[in-house]
């Protein structure tokens, strides 16, 4: 339980009303009760403001005047929101030391502060530093290195080699380090390409479930500190994704890519391997890069969805679109050499 003032003290937020409220825990506008505090950051809910049985509410000045509860004034509610939730919601403390039923080996070094959980298997030469838990499961390949306070949740695997950053959170079922997708063609059979790079993550990187992060062909795959990927996400081989930029659930990045910093992709962006992609670059859901784009802004790359009635029609001109373009270059010849006919009749 928290006081509201101590709250606004602690996240650096204005205080509005009775200081004295207690919070116990976060909701929704809507359906927020006595004790809950929530937030207003789209104007879209803006309606259940005078109404919300919330005890607080994380608003603009500009909607202080609406509300009813006491609250907390931000420029920007949701960061501020986030900030009130990990206090109302902090991450469990953990004693140190190895489960029973964990697999070790020998040489693996392991800071007495660590955690390896039930079922985990931690390889030679592995260092697992100050504070960083191993969840149920999970995997950490011959000498690899996590960072300092970072978490793996749960059958995580980390292959060998690779390199995890401090404070980094790592979700359900992602595999980091997997080899590139690397085959020679031979007459129509394929022949694999020893992927002997690794993967190395920056500080302060969450990476969602499901997600594949590829170990790199020749030179390593990086990923930027502050980097946020969401669910089952396809990282290939040899790509570089700046600090701070954020990526969407499905999305997949080609091999040899850069991606700059303080990026964002939308959800099933696909990018073409070996593009360069600037700092501020924006790509809005299901965009598809095929050429590099170095200068900041946003993009888009694909047509909204529409009846389906509609989109055969679309579909339909598109075909014609050659012979429609043939038929215009004859007609555009056609007025040309008519024109010209008629110059030459005049100076006759």
């Amino acid at each position: 339980m928290f006081r509201l003032a101590d709250l606004a003290a602690r996240v650096g937020a204005e205080l509005l009303g009775d200081g004295e409220v207690r919070i116990t825990h976060a909701d929704t506008i809507q359906d927020a009760t006595e004790g809950a505090i929530c937030f207003l950051a789209n104007s879209k809910y803006r309606h259940y403001l005078p109404t919300t049985g919330a005890s607080a509410v994380i608003l603009r000045r500009e909607d202080a005047a609406q509300a009813q509860v006491a609250g907390l004034i931000s420029d920007n509610p949701y960061l501020t929101y986030a900030r009130v939730a990990s206090l109302l919601y902090p991450v469990a403390d953990m004693a140190g030391g190895v489960h029973a039923s964990a697999v070790v080996d020998p040489d693996a070094r392991i800071d007495p502060s660590a955690w390896v959980g039930p079922c985990a298997v931690i390889g030679k030469n592995v260092e697992l530093q100050a504070g960083v838990r191993v969840g149920p499961g999970c995997v950490v390949e011959d000498a690899s290195v996590i960072g300092e306070n970072s978490r793996l949740v749960a059958n995580v695997t980390i292959c060998s080699g690779t390199v995890i950053g401090k404070r980094v959170l790592i979700h359900p079922g992602a595999v980091i380090g997997s080899d590139g997708f690397g085959n020679a063609n031979d007459r129509g059979a394929w022949v694999k390409v020893p992927q002997i790079g690794i993967v190395r993550v920056g500080d302060d990187v969450e990476i969602g479930a499901n997600t594949t992060v590829d170990r790199g062909a020749l030179r390593d795959t990086v990923i930027g500190e502050g980097v946020r990927l969401d669910n089952q996400i396809q990282i290939a081989h040899n790509v570089q994704i700046g600090a701070h930029t954020a990526i969407a659930g499905c999305a997949g990045i080609a091999g040899s890519t850069s991606i700059g910093k303080y990026c964002t992709l939308g959800g099933g962006v696909g990018i073409s391997g070996h593009l360069e992609i600037g700092d501020n670059v924006h790509f809005s859901g299901q965009s598809l890069v095929t050429r590099s784009f170095k200068e900041p802004g946003y993009y888009s790359g694909n047509l909204p969805a529409v009846p389906n009635s509609d989109w055969r029609k679309t579909i339909a001109r598109i075909r014609r679109l050659e012979s429609v373009m043939q038929r215009l270059s004859a007609l555009e010849k056609q007025v040309m050499n008519q024109n010209t006919d008629n110059d030459a009749a005049e100076q006759d």
